[in-house]
């Protein structure tokens, strides 16, 4: 599949956002899941921050693979332009 500038540009400009908005829908997910949120204990704030911290990390990781996806895309294009 050989993607040009234009498609590289709306992936990028679709591909980040996208990976906040789902991270956003987890948290929302996780609180619906949770139940409501009435007095919580220290130990329920200490596993819902231990989540958070989790699923930051794991989007972190995406965000740098989307980016390392988006260099390989980008040589790509370079070498084919030059040959």
């Amino acid at each position: 599949m050989k993607l040009g500038l234009a498609e590289m540009t709306i992936l990028l400009a679709f591909g980040i956002p996208l990976t906040a908005i789902i991270g956003s829908l987890m948290l929302g997910a996780l609180k619906i899941l949770k139940g409501s949120p009435g007095k919580r204990t220290k130990e329920q704030e200490a596993e819902e921050t231990k989540m958070v911290q989790a699923i930051y990390h794991q989007l972190s990781q995406m965000e740098d693979r989307i980016e390392a996806l988006e260099t390989l895309l980008i040589d790509r294009e370079r070498k084919e332009g030059r040959q």
